[in-house]
C-alpha cells in the first residue's frame, strides 16, 4: 500500500474546500456557532469538525476512507486488522478484554496493569489471575513480568482465556513479549498487549519488539502518547487469528457514534509520518535522549536508569525515549522535584513517584527543550534537601480477590473511613494518576499495608483517583458478601 497516502484527510479537507453548507451536527455550523472558540484555534480547526457522512465514511461501519485510513494503519504496524480508537487505548484496553473473555474466565494479567483492564473485566464479567512484576527496590518502580512467573500463573489456570502484557511499562522497561506470547499460545490461551506506551516501537531497529512482531492477537497503542497523534487518539491492531467482527462489535459497545474527524484525521497523519519518516525522526530523538542521559549521569545526587537495567528481573529490553530519574540520593521525592520543575523552571514533566520523575521524549521534543531539562534538574541538584535521602517505601503484596470486579461493582456499598477499611472488600478502585495503576482493586480484600501505603502516598500529595470521595478519607467497601471461590 501507498503510506504516503492520508485518504481520510484528504477528504476532510476536500469538504471543508468545497463550502458545504451544513444542514447537519455539530450544531456550531464550521464555528460560526462558537466564534471565540475559532478566533483563538482558527477557522480552519471548526471547518473540518464533521460528521458521519457519504464521502467522509462512517466511523462504526467504515467502507470507504475510514476503513482505507485503518488499511493503512494496519499495515504500518504489521497487523492484519486496525481500528481508529478516539476515546483512548481504554477503549481499545476493554475492547481486546470483552472480545477474548465471557462472564467467568479467567484473565491472567500483571499486577501493574491499567486501570482499563479493571473496567474490561467489569464489562466481561472475567475474573483476574494477577502476576507480581518484578520490583526494583533501589529505584522503587514496578518492572515487568517474567517468563516464569507467567508460565506458573499458565499451568495453575490452564482454562485461562486470555493473557494480558504490557509493553512496555510506563519507565520503558520491557518484557521478553515473544516468550511470554509462545507461552500462551502454546496452552491456548489469547495473547493481548497493552502497547499505551509503544506506539512507536515497530518504526526504530533500536526499539524493544512490539506485540505485532511478537506474534501478539491483539494489541492497542497510544499514538497520542508517542507517535504525534492528538490526545486520545489510539488504535486497536489484530492479528490475522483474530476476528475482526467480534472485535468491531466490542468496540461499537465502548465507543461514540460520533468520532471526531479532527482527532482521526491526526491518526491518519500521524501514521503517514511514521512510516515514511519514523525511522528517521526516532533517530534523532534517540540521540537527543541519549545526550540529556548521560550529562545527567554525571550529575551527584542523580541516577538516570535506562539501558543498563537490561538482563535485570523484569527488564528484558527498555525503550530509552523513557527518560526516568531518580532523585532520592537529593533528599527530594518525585512529587517535590517535579513541582520544582513546573513552579520554578516552568517545566511540566509526565509523572512522579517517591523516588523518580519521568519526562517522555518524543519526535515531538527539541535539543533545546532537552536543554532546559538538564539544566534544570542540575541547578536542583546543586541545592539538595536537608534529608539524605528518602526512605526505602514498601509496596504492598497482590490483595486477595475476594469478588469477581463485576459482582463487586453492581454489590450493596458504603462508605468506612480509611483507617477502618482494613479487611474490608474494596467497592470501588483507587489508583495513583498517574500512571493509573490501582493501588486498590475493586473486589479485592483490603489490607492494613494498604491502607498505610495509601496514608503515605496522601501525605506526599499523589495525585489519587477512583473514589467516590475526592480526599481518599473515606473509601466504599461491600456491604456485604458470600464471596465467589
Amino acid at each position: 500500500m501507498d503510506q504516503s497516502k492520508t485518504p481520510l484527510f484528504d477528504a476532510v479537507k476536500k469538504y471543508a474546500e468545497d463550502k458545504v453548507i451544513p444542514f447537519h451536527v455539530p450544531g456550531h455550523k464550521q464555528g460560526n456557532g462558537l466564534r471565540e472558540y475559532g478566533a483563538y484555534f482558527g477557522q480552519s480547526v471548526l471547518k473540518t469538525d464533521v460528521n458521519g457522512m457519504e464521502g467522509l465514511d462512517f466511523y462504526n461501519n467504515p467502507s470507504g476512507v475510514i476503513l482505507e485510513s485503518e488499511q493503512l494503519l494496519a499495515e504500518a504496524y504489521g497487523a492484519a486488522h486496525a481500528f481508529f480508537l478516539v476515546n483512548g487505548t481504554t477503549a481499545g484496553v476493554q475492547a481486546m478484554v470483552l472480545s477474548a473473555c465471557k462472564p467467568g474466565d479467567e484473565l491472567i494479567l500483571p499486577r501493574n496493569a491499567h486501570k482499563s483492564a479493571v473496567g474490561g473485566m467489569i464489562l466481561s464479567g472475567a475474573v483476574p489471575v494477577y502476576v507480581q512484576p518484578e520490583y526494583s527496590e533501589e529505584l522503587g518502580i514496578a518492572m515487568s513480568v517474567t517468563p516464569g512467573a507467567v508460565e506458573r500463573a499458565i499451568r495453575a489456570h490452564s482454562g485461562a482465556a486470555a493473557l494480558l502484557l504490557l509493553n512496555p511499562t510506563y519507565y520503558g522497561a520491557a518484557a521478553d513479549i515473544e516468550t511470554l506470547v509462545q507461552l500462551a499460545h502454546s496452552a491456548g490461551v489469547a495473547a493481548l498487549a497493552d502497547e499505551a506506551h509503544g506506539a512507536h516501537l515497530p518504526f526504530h531497529p533500536g526499539l524493544p519488539l512490539s506485540a505485532m512482531a511478537a506474534g501478539a492477537d491483539m494489541s492497542a497503542v497510544s499514538l497520542h502518547k508517542t507517535a504525534g497523534a492528538l490526545t486520545q487518539c489510539s488504535a486497536l491492531l489484530l492479528s490475522g487469528g483474530c476476528d475482526p467482527a467480534r472485535a468491531g462489535q466490542a468496540l461499537s459497545l465502548l465507543s461514540t457514534a460520533s468520532a471526531s474527524y479532527i482527532l482521526m484525521c491526526s491518526i491518519d497523519l500521524a501514521r503517514k509520518q511514521l512510516a515514511l519518516r519514523g525511522e528517521e525522526m526516532l533517530d534523532e530523538t534517540l540521540r537527543l535522549v541519549r545526550l540529556a542521559r548521560r550529562e545527567l549521569a554525571a550529575v551527584d545526587g542523580l541516577r538516570v536508569f535506562g539501558r543498563e537495567l537490561i538482563g535485570t528481573p523484569g527488564c528484558f529490553d527498555f525503550d530509552e525515549t523513557k527518560l526516568g530519574v531518580s532523585v532520592r540520593d537529593l533528599g527530594y521525592t518525585g512529587y517535590e522535584v517535579e513541582e520544582k520543575l513546573r513552579k520554578e523552571y516552568n517545566i511540566q514533566i509526565e509523572l512522579s513517584d517517591m523516588y523518580n520523575i519521568l519526562a517522555v521524549v518524543t519526535l515531538g521534543d527539541s535539543a533545546e527543550n532537552l536543554r532546559r531539562l538538564v539544566d534544570a534538574l542540575k541547578d536542583i541538584a546543586r541545592h539538595p534537601a536537608a534529608r539524605k535521602s528518602i526512605c526505602n517505601t514498601i509496596i504492598p503484596e497482590i490483595p486477595d480477590v475476594a469478588e469477581a470486579p463485576r459482582e463487586a461493582f453492581f454489590g450493596k456499598k458504603k462508605a468506612v473511613r480509611l483507617e477502618d477499611a482494613a479487611g474490608e472488600i474494596a467497592g470501588e478502585m483507587l489508583m495513583a494518576y498517574p500512571p493509573g495503576i490501582p493501588v486498590i482493586g475493586i473486589g479485592e480484600r483490603i489490607t492494613g499495608e494498604t491502607v498505610a501505603y495509601i496514608r503515605l502516598l496522601k501525605t506526599e500529595k499523589c495525585q489519587l483517583q477512583g473514589t467516590a470521595d475526592p480526599a481518599v478519607d473515606y473509601i466504599e467497601v461491600l456491604a456485604k458478601s458470600g464471596g465467589f471461590r
